[in-house]
């Protein structure tokens, strides 16, 4: 033996000596700091702790293999980090390459069945796990309900444990934001709209037209407020007091406005409102410089914003002003319904249904100025508002269908819907759904068609599947009706349904695409985070996350006629016609609420009041609970993609 071989030998030997040491006083400590250990009883960790040897695997060294015949011992991993790589070719159950490291443990399937491991793991740094013999960890599984529901609904039971350490968090950060001790500073408007005293009245009017705000902060020039101008004031202050337009606006104002500094809370505000009689309050900084105004609206949205009231300011809005607040109420709702632990799936459905009551009713505000009576037609969604998997940031995607009373009025029609068109896009833009940037609204002529154009636009796309054609289709084959004649996009539906089924090379094409991103799993590190150059150590959970399940989702719903548009219900009621067991698509469902959940989660809290969040996180500021879904999440987008792979042969 070389000394360079005596070498390494003393210093595996002085690692294993080292782990018999650690596990005597240290193993329940360790345990504490991981799922599903903290929630387990003392006499299980004790169990555990009296059962499992800490063993040293050297880096390279194989743990446990197929060749290695029925697995003997559990293993859960102390420090290091544990390749496993599937023996064989890869099927649709399992994964060919992934990485494990301390609190994750293996081989969960193989040691609960009693049969060899399918993956080989092998020690990829200096390792130490614990080793529980096979027959113990049966032995806990029967005593310890938190052992055995973490074993048998491994996602699942990681979710709900991020579910509670999430509710904490938002109920805490809700009873901060909630509350009218909150200081003024965290409050209402941060960017007020302001003019100066001398402004004539038409331009102050005009610049809270554009503004889109009712009301006007005159300031000089230091940014010390000398008044108020408001909607309400028009009527008193410059209609019957018939004064002219190029009246200077100090003529109209409200003078001596009623001001607090930011460190006075919401209720000193509230206090003020109700003992002046006013409805504004302005906040100012030390040295009486404007930062911010308070409104009746925003002291209500500081309470707990309740759906109906939601829903009826909605409906009954007069105007657009009145609709941007109702879509700042249904962010602060969303947020509280994070708070009480709301599900992602079950809480962008919800989104997705205010958000579609905002839109019709900003359509119906609308069809004050145009008139299509007589006319079959309906407003068409796309994208997330389609599937209704809408977060927090969302962008318009609409388009109209509609049917022409006359072929020779075709063209005319189309024009009065794009001038229609034009003025809702605006308005929902206005209401916090920004224009697209890809031009994929209703006011542009490609999107607002007929019937038949529709259908013909459809069996184009299918027939000669180029790169544009399969990037429209996954954007256009997701829609549905919000206002309107809904059969039309029922005749859309089954038009695109039939063609489909009939060209199986489109289905196999749209596979191909969607198979071109991968999760970002890295075969050493956890995960891949240089993905994005822009981005350097961030993952975007939406390209390389959510997006892999809506696109498989999409294809198999084509596949076996599936009518609906969400994707969960895609996936579920496409894999009872495909045969692929509850369990299966039940865990695929489940990374996909964790990426989803993990966005709104992001979006809200790294997101500016009034401004779209994004979706690129990073893996390393995550906790440690999280980060491990994340990852089980991301293997349950690769499970599906390989499963896509394998029915349309895609290499």
């Amino acid at each position: 033996m070389s000394i360079e071989e005596k070498a390494i030998g003393q210093a595996e030997m002085e690692l294993r000596q080292q782990g018999s040491r650690r596990v005597a006083g240290s193993t329940q400590i360790f345990l504490k700091l991981h799922a599903p250990f903290y929630k387990m009883k003392p006499e299980a960790l004790q169990a555990f702790a009296d059962k499992a040897q800490l063993t040293f695997y050297a880096a390279g060294n194989e743990i446990v293999g197929p060749e290695s015949g029925k697995v003997r011992f559990f293993y859960l991993i102390e420090s290091g980090k544990v390749q496993a790589r599937q023996a064989g070719e890869v099927t649709v159950t399992e994964y060919s390459i992934l990485s494990l490291g301390p609190g994750e443990s293996f081989p969960i399937g193989a040691v609960t069945a009693g049969r060899p491991s399918t993956n080989t793991y092998t020690a990829v740094e200096d390792t130490f796990c614990y080793q529980l013999p096979a027959e113990d960890f049966m032995a806990l599984m029967a005593s310890s309900r938190e052992f055995n529901l973490f074993c048998t609904q491994y996602i699942a039971t990681l979710l709900q444990q991020s579910r509670q350490q999430l509710q904490l968090q938002f109920a805490q950060r809700a009873s901060e934001q909630q509350t009218l001790n909150s200081p003024l500073a965290l409050v209402g408007s941060r960017s007020p709209v302001t003019v100066a005293p001398g402004t004539p009245l038409r331009a102050a009017l005009e610049t809270m037209s554009k503004a889109g705000v009712g009301s006007l902060v005159i300031a000089g020039e230091d940014r010390r407020p000398v008044g108020v101008f408001t909607r309400s004031d028009l009527l008193d202050r410059v209609v019957l007091a018939d004064l002219p337009h190029t009246a200077p606006i100090g003529d109209a104002m409200s003078a001596s406005p009623f001001m607090l500094e930011e460190n006075a809370t919401a209720y000193d505000a509230m206090l003020a409102m109700a003992t002046n009689e006013i409805r504004h309050v302005l906040v100012t900084d030390a040295e009486g410089r404007l930062t911010g105004v308070i409104s009746e609206r925003d002291l209500f949205a500081l309470q707990r914003v309740g759906l109906r009231q939601i829903r009826h300011t909605i409906e009954s809005a007069p105007d657009v002003e009145t609709l941007q607040q109702s879509s700042a109420d249904v962010r602060q709702l969303s947020f509280n319904m994070l708070a009480q632990g709301v599900g992602a799936q079950q809480l962008t459905q919800f989104i997705s249904v205010l958000n579609d009551a905002l839109t019709r009713r900003v359509i119906q505000l609308n069809l004050d100025h145009h008139n299509f009576d007589g006319v079959e037609w309906a407003w068409l969604a796309f994208g997330s508002e389609g599937r209704d998997e809408q977060t927090f940031s969302t962008d318009q995607d609409n388009g109209i269908v509609f049917v022409s009373p006359e072929s020779a009025a075709v063209d005319s029609l189309r024009q009065r819907f794009l001038a229609f068109a034009l003025d809702v896009n605006k308005d929902l833009d206005r209401c916090g759904f920004p224009l697209c940037k890809g031009n994929i609204m209703a006011s542009n002529p490609q999107w607002c068609l007929t019937l038949d154009e529709w259908r013909e636009q459809f069996t184009s796309w299918i027939r000669v599947p180029h790169p544009e054609a399969l990037l429209n289709a996954s954007i256009f084959f997701d829609f549905r009706s919000l206002f309107g004649k809904a059969e039309l996009a029922d005749a859309m539906r089954r038009h695109l349904l039939a063609q489909a089924a009939a060209t199986p090379m489109f289905l196999q094409a749209m596979s191909r695409i969607a198979l071109d991103v991968e999760p970002p799993l890295g075969k050493i590190r956890d995960f891949l985070t240089d993905l994005e150059p822009d981005h350097p150590g961030k993952i975007d959970l939406k390209k390389y996350g959510s997006r892999i399940f809506v696109d498989v989702a999409r294809i198999y719903a084509l596949a076996t006629g599936v009518h609906n548009t969400n994707s969960a219900q895609r996936l579920r009621l496409s894999g009872k016609r495909l045969s692929i067991r509850d369990e299966e698509i039940n865990a695929v469902l489940e990374g996909l609420d964790f990426i989803q959940l993990l966005r709104l989660r992001h979006q809200y809290l790294e997101g500016e009041p009034g401004r779209q969040g994004d979706n690129l996180i990073s893996p390393d500021d995550l906790n440690e609970l999280d980060r491990r879904i994340l990852k089980e999440s991301f293997r349950q987008a690769r499970k599906i993609q390989t499963r896509l792979k394998l029915d349309y042969q895609v290499s």
